[in-house]
């Protein structure tokens, strides 16, 4: 899913770090979402795409890191309401629950949805 969702994003004009893994071998994925999350805080990026078998793992691991907001999300209008309501910059994809065609269409859907601010910062406020 990775590879296919790296293409897509590529293909939707948008530049692409790869910050791993880049085998079938097991990893820690909390490792993996310090990495993207560092690279946003380091304003090297502005969003990541974080894949988990569930997405839950890498949600959670997200979440722990400050001014990162890491939402799971299973359709597109999740994926919408995560951009625009919450302002996520991280979305995180089930790769073991999600069909391809799913995940493109939440990744168009986040990637292209925008922040509506308003009522919705002073909320994002209380708790970043």
């Amino acid at each position: 899913m990775k590879k296919t969702v790296i293409a897509y994003v590529k293909k939707l004009g948008h530049d692409v770090e790869d910050a791993g893994c880049f085998s079938k071998d097991s990893v820690d994925y909390p490792e993996i979402a310090e990495k993207v999350c560092s690279l946003i805080q380091d304003g090297v990026c502005e969003q990541g795409i974080l894949i988990c078998g569930t997405g839950i793992g890498m949600s959670i691991a997200a979440n722990r890191h400050r001014n990162i907001r890491a939402a799971l999300c299973h359709e597109a209008f999740t994926a919408r309401m995560s951009r625009q309501h919450n302002n996520a910059n991280v979305c995180c994809l089930g790769g073991r629950v999600l069909g391809i065609e799913v995940a493109l269409d939440v990744v168009h859907t986040w990637v292209n949805a925008s922040f509506e601010g308003g009522r919705h910062q002073r909320r994002i406020d209380m708790f970043s």
